[in-house]
């Protein structure tokens, strides 16, 4: 298939197929793999650094970094603000953000802090599209002085570009990141059941935490880099010709 889109399309056909097969030749079935997280196992959380960036709606700013190489787990939450505890329908004066974990030997604050500019718009106030309002707001956590620098030097960049309208980023240094409820972890991939069954349908706690499950995320969104979105793509239809052995990397 030449695009996500085609393939997803692709795929939900062939899971209707799969389920009227499945009722009338227990043969044809798919196998479901042991739990797993799919998260690199030579890596520990110690090794791990962790960005927090605010651009728009955390369901697309969750899925639009799962895709990197590099990235271990994104996690879709509410930071900035003075509430506590905050929550989806009461957030106070937080912005929907997103954490990363990433490992720093494959990519670095600097390379994200890229991808951060190239993917939304920070010059619209207040928002992101049709998503209006403070808590859509555009921001640049760091966790100390050379992350607020790259963040500062990465800001002056940016408004170089174009002087007839302003750069409206905020960059804060990150005082508490509160993780939003489980039903907007991986939003953009529950919405695709078949791409988690694939995965094996795993539970929300591993779910949230598995590498395999943020690229999916990205991918289900036609988020990710043209070049994995295609490596995606040609995998999954790899999955369809060998007949529904179960996805396990990217």
């Amino acid at each position: 298939m030449a695009s996500a889109g085609r393939n997803l399309l692709v795929l939900h056909f062939l899971a209707l197929a799969s389920l009227s097969i499945f009722c009338t030749d227990t043969a044809f079935s798919i196998r479901i793999p042991d739990r797993a997280s799919n998260t690199p196992g030579e890596l520990s959380d110690r090794s791990l650094k962790t960005a927090v960036f605010a651009l728009g709606s955390f369901w697309r700013s969750e899925a639009v970094f799962g895709c990197l190489n590099g990235v271990v787990r994104t996690t879709a939450g509410y930071a900035g603000g003075s509430k506590i505890n905050p929550e989806y329908r009461s957030l106070g004066d937080h912005a929907e953000s997103v954490m990363i974990e990433y490992d720093p030997k494959e990519i670095n604050f600097r390379q994200l802090l890229e991808f951060f500019w190239s993917s939304h718009d920070p010059r619209q106030v207040f928002g992101q599209g049709p998503d209006v309002g403070n808590q859509y707001r555009s921001i640049i956590f760091t966790n100390g002085t050379e992350e607020a620098r790259l963040a500062t030097m990465s800001q002056e960049r940016e408004q170089a570009k174009s002087r007839t309208s302003f750069v409206t980023t905020q960059i804060q240094q990150l005082q508490s990141f509160y993780p939003a409820e489980p039903e907007h972890q991986k939003f953009e991939l529950k919405r695709h059941p078949l791409l988690l069954q694939l995965i094996g349908n795993l539970p929300e706690e591993e779910l949230e935490i598995s590498t395999l499950a943020a690229k999916l995320n990205g991918y289900a969104a036609e988020l990710c880099p043209q070049r994995i979105q295609k490596q995606i793509d040609a995998k999954i239809n790899e999955i369809i010709r060998r007949g529904w052995p179960v996805l396990t990397d990217v």
